[in-house]
């Protein structure tokens, strides 16, 4: 049997480490929103205790319906109302570490769900 990658036709995450991820082989050194739909843009926060609701509700002007939420190298959890634009527009949103966050877009984006990765990356 002939076993062939899978392929992504749009963003994908292609490596990271402490303090940075690939993006489509570009290494990126700050937070960022990756889409299924091939965008991308800087989110400006370095660290977890930067965030705030009004980065959360630029996200729910995206098209998708799911935002994948990387908290950095450890599982924290926002305040519930951050999340509330989001869900008024029936969008869903997962929390995990970012490495996870990275793994889980993949698949999703790779099935070809309108998925977002809101990936804190947090300077060492």
């Amino acid at each position: 049997m002939k076993l062939q990658p899978d392929r992504i036709d749009t963003l994908s995450v292609t490596g990271y480490g402490p303090g940075w991820i690939g993006v489509s082989g570009e290494k990126v050194t700050r937070s960022v929103v990756i889409t299924s739909l091939g965008e991308q843009f800087n989110w400006d926060c370095a660290n977890f205790s930067e965030l705030s609701a009004s980065h959360f509700a630029r996200l729910a002007d995206l098209s998708v319906e799911l935002v994948i939420f990387g908290s950095g190298a450890q599982l924290r959890f926002i305040q519930p109302a951050w999340a509330s634009p989001m869900m008024l527009r029936g969008m869903g949103m997962e929390t995990m570490d970012t490495f996870a966050a990275c793994r889980t877009f993949n698949i999703l984006a790779g099935e070809g769900r309108k998925v977002a990765a809101a990936l804190l990356i947090e300077a060492h």
